[in-house]
């Protein structure tokens, strides 16, 4: 799927046209194109739908989905929600995504009262892995400061040789020489232009006629009474003339398009136009200011202009202040005025550079997972498998709050191990809905059942049923031992328990997946641009070179199993043949271990961590390296190096951690991360689910 964003460098710069020319250009080139304005920006007077959306769908027969409000977006913004928003946004996206080929989204406009669009831009970029397309205006401006003005704003994206910045659209260029050699002069005064990386993706010339609203839309804009409407939803308004002047004066202005204003008492202007109107000449039509009406002598003289489509209005507002609402006029094209939108559409698309924009939809690529997308994913993955999964801290609040949103939500089929009344008294509490269908099973109740099969299952170790009993009093072993009979998927624990204390009874009851002879684990890390995979950062504290290869396995193939290519660092402190010792050996050795059981596995090692993650250093340090500057996952020598890697990412870096997700077990168990929160139990509860279906399926 190709995303192109599309974001202006200001205010003015008729981002709308260029989404419609835009969208028009690449189904020309017999792709399924996809629509997204994910924030309206409606103008002053606008009560119906957004309109980018709106003439999007009228125009090309989409059906894009309808975007948040304003006042919504500022609401998250302001209480500090930017990841729920971007949440909020990626699910329609998705929408749009359905069966196209490349989806085009529409940025926001930075003004006065929305100085924060460009943030908000960068952010929605990122988050739907976009390459971005910047529009913009040129003013009257030297060729020199309009390269300069597109350059600080690339630089906004990572820069113009960032690769997801592909280049720029010039709209209302006025100029009188061609667009091809208005392009060229900007290419030769544009540093940027110049370099081939950043491309002019489109020059289109300022055509005043594009502008022109209907006298319908003049006449709903300034609040006018029609006195006569004639053809006033067919003609255009392409100029105003004001008149205070005499009507030899006047008459060289009556040309098509023009709309004259006058105050009503003027019955020679009056007369004039009418005169001009019936001998054919298209006029926009005659607005009457003042709220003066003229003589109905006058107007009867008149019939023959309104009937021959002369459209008449009237205004209370004087002349001259009439004439400056006309001019601030919202030159947006409106919903329904179809006509000039295919006329925009194609003037645009017709100025476009075609050839490379369908190249660039035909050029493969590795999807990047954003954090939103990643997040977005996960909940749908987790809805589609349906699983039922058993919380033990069933009484605290974060934990009945994260399983009433499961359950409304339908991304599991949550079950609270804890006494209903505790609950319901919780629920009341928090002012939490318990949700029809959330499961409350008293522990007290239950635990008597599970004696017998427990004993059995730890026969070998001499359990008895005494022993089993005291062990049941714990509500992660009955939870545990649900799991163990599969009356329940998965399980989630340790908002109140320790870590050993979760994973304990997974270990003696649950044991570890076929082939694997141990547990490890992976962290999530959510950078503001994709989605890396830590492993191991809880569980082994010294493994092996065998042990440190199985955990570099089971990370790969959990990040495949969540949609992230695996490309696998063996973190060391050197890089390569640097450095010789016991710790780098055995990297070198797991690394070697893990490429002769997968050998299609993109994995290497060992390498320093800014190697493993930044291509300029990759460059330097491993430039053959089938992944240096370019891993995914990242595996750490021990459990000292991965944990305190992941502590010191997770709290200085803008990342968002999400896990411990436990691999190797037969069956799925996890643990909270210390300090969790609502949100952490959703994901974690989301994750278990989508494990559980894979385990399934294996």
């Amino acid at each position: 799927m190709q995303t192109f964003f599309i974001a202006p460098t200001d205010f003015g710069v008729g981002l709308t046209s260029i989404s419609l020319g835009l969208v028009r250009t690449l189904e020309r080139a017999g792709l399924k194109v996809g629509f997204f304005k994910p924030i309206a920006q409606p103008h002053p007077g606008d009560t119906g739908p957004e309109r980018s959306t709106e003439l999007i769908a009228r125009t090309h027969g989409l059906k894009p989905p309808k975007p948040l409000s304003l006042a919504h977006v500022e609401r998250m913004l302001g209480d500090g929600q930017l990841d729920e928003l971007l949440e909020e946004i990626v699910t329609l996206y998705q929408q749009a995504c359905e069966g196209k080929d490349v989806v085009v989204v529409e940025g926001m406009v930075p003004t006065r009262h929305a100085s924060y669009a460009a943030r908000v831009n960068l952010h929605l970029a990122k988050s739907l892995d976009a390459e971005v397309i910047l529009v913009s205006a040129p003013e009257n401006e030297v060729l020199a400061e309009l390269s300069g003005r597109v350059e600080l704003q690339a630089q906004l994206f990572g820069g113009p040789k960032d690769p997801k910045v592909l280049g720029v659209i010039l709209n209302k260029v006025r100029t009188d020489e061609s667009m091809h050699a208005f392009a060229t002069r900007l290419k030769e005064h544009s540093p940027v232009l110049r370099s081939g990386d950043f491309r002019l993706l489109g020059c289109i010339p300022y055509q005043a006629d594009l502008n022109a609203p209907r006298t319908r839309d003049v006449a709903e804009l300034l609040g006018a009474q029609v006195l006569n409407a004639g053809d006033y939803e067919q003609r255009r308004m392409n100029k105003i003339i004001l008149c205070a002047r005499t009507v030899a004066n006047t008459v060289p202005l009556l040309t098509p398009g023009t709309l004259v204003v006058t105050p009503g008492d003027r019955d020679d202007i009056i007369l004039a136009v009418s005169l001009a109107s019936i001998n054919g000449v298209p006029l926009a039509g005659l607005l009457l200011t003042s709220d003066s009406k003229p003589d109905p002598r006058i107007l009867e003289l008149c019939r023959g202009a309104l009937a021959a489509g002369l459209p008449v209005l009237s205004v209370s507002t004087g002349s001259y202040d009439t004439a400056n609402q006309l001019n601030q006029l919202n030159k947006e094209i409106p919903v329904d005025d179809r006509e000039r939108a295919e006329i925009i559409t194609d003037f645009v698309a017709s100025h476009l550079d075609a050839s490379w924009l369908h190249q660039r939809c035909g050029t493969p690529r590795e999807m990047r997972l954003s954090p939103a997308v990643f997040r977005y994913q996960l909940i749908q993955r987790a809805q589609q498998a349906n699983k039922r999964i058993v919380l033990p801290e069933g009484a605290e609040p974060m934990t009945v709050q994260a399983a009433a949103i499961c359950q409304t939500r339908g991304i599991a089929r949550c079950v609270l191990l804890a006494k209903p009344q505790e609950v319901q008294a919780v629920a009341r509490a928090q002012g939490i809905e318990l949700p029809e269908g959330l499961e409350i099973l008293d522990p007290d109740l239950i635990r008597e059942r599970y004696v017998e099969p427990m004993v059995n299952l730890r026969k070998s170790k001499s359990l008895n049923a005494p022993m089993a009993e005291q062990q049941l009093e714990d509500p992660v072993v009955i939870g545990t031992m649900m799991l163990a009979l599969d009356e329940v998927d998965g399980l989630v624990s340790g908002l109140v328990h320790s870590t050993a204390n979760t994973i304990r009874p997974a270990l003696q009851l649950i044991k570890t997946a076929p082939g694997c002879t141990l547990v490890s684990s992976v962290f999530f890390m959510l950078f503001p641009e994709q989605v890396l995979v830590y492993g191991d950062c809880v569980m082994n504290p010294h493994p092996s070179a065998s042990e440190l290869a199985e955990i570099a396995l089971q990370s790969a193939d959990s990040a495949e199993a969540f949609g992230i290519t695996p490309r696998v660092a063996m973190i060391s402190y050197s890089s390569g043949d640097s450095a010789s010792g016991e710790e780098v050996e055995k990297v070198r050795e797991a690394t070697l271990l893990a490429q002769q059981s997968q050998h299609n596995l993109q994995i290497d090692g060992p390498l320093q961590y800014d190697t493993a993650a930044n291509e300029n250093t990759a460059r330097e340090l491993a430039p053959n390296s089938p992944v240096a500057g370019r891993a995914t996952v990242f595996v750490f020598p021990d459990l000292n190096t991965g944990n305190t890697t992941h502590k010191a990412v997770q709290r200085s870096a803008d990342c968002v951690s999400l896990g411990p997700m436990l691999q190797g077990l037969r069956k799925p168990v996890n643990d909270l991360p210390r300090g969790a929160q609502v949100d952490d139990i959703v994901y974690t509860i989301a994750l278990t689910a989508i494990q559980a279906n894979r385990s399934l399926d294996s």
